[in-house]
């Protein structure tokens, strides 16, 4: 069985992952470090929304971030969250139909 404080963090990043505003980020992020105005242009919300998502994603130690000059450029904290968000979103594009869909399908 793996550590608690293991579990802990594993949970902490999964529940990080539950947000479609967050996702968005991460995989922008996938591409490489950048600012918050244009991750809110790239995930299609604030700049305030992203920097309140940015936040705890920082705290959960999923991003890491530097100062440029007046600007905050932020990066994913490593490269293991991205097989983690290709193949969460993997899985997601391969789900089986719900029921809903076999009945009118």
């Amino acid at each position: 069985m793996p550590e608690p404080d293991e579990v802990r963090r594993a949970a902490e990043a999964l529940r990080m992952l539950g947000d479609p505003t967050r996702l968005n980020i991460l995989w922008a992020l996938m591409q490489g470090e950048t600012s918050v105005a244009c991750l809110a242009e790239l995930a299609h919300t604030s700049p305030t929304a992203v920097s309140q998502h940015l936040t705890k994603l920082r705290l959960a130690g999923l991003v890491t971030n530097r100062r440029e000059g007046t600007f905050v450029i932020y990066t994913l904290a490593d490269r293991h969250l991205e097989a983690l968000l290709r193949q969460t979103l993997s899985h997601a594009g391969h789900r089986p139909p719900t029921e809903a869909e076999l009945q009118h399908g």
